[in-house]
């Protein structure tokens, strides 16, 4: 099994920035490609970023081109996402995911394990 803890939600003001990380434990990290997804009251959970297994693959939604990163640390077993700019339509609960298919899907139904999840709100 694979568990995985994201923390570094929290409120900032709109053009603010925050980081969020993933804490994933078990073997299969460096196998597998790692999302993050978010999901808004009353709207339907949507994809953000994903990237390979290996890292050399990453795709963003057009949303937050420019302004998110994702990156990965295998050192750590870690997946974060740089927030920059944030806008207040950014106001989600924020999921890590893991695919152990290796590649960098953009569907949730094709992740395997999920965080708890973390808030992210911006204020305008």
């Amino acid at each position: 099994q694979v568990q995985l803890v994201e923390s570094g939600g929290g409120l900032v003001q709109a053009g603010g920035s925050l980081r969020l990380s993933c804490a994933a434990s078990g073997r299969t990290f460096s196998r597998s490609a790692m999302g993050w997804f978010r999901q808004a009251p009353g709207k339907e959970r949507e994809y953000v970023a994903v990237i390979s297994w290996n890292g050399l693959t990453t795709y963003y939604a057009d949303s937050v081109k420019g302004r998110f990163a994702i990156s990965r640390d295998y050192a750590n077993n870690g997946v974060y996402l740089q927030m920059n700019s944030l806008k207040p339509e950014d106001t989600a609960v924020y999921y890590c995911a893991s695919d152990r298919s290796g590649t960098a899907p953009t569907k949730s139904q094709d992740y395997d394990y999920w965080g708890q999840g973390t808030q992210v709100t911006v204020s305008s």
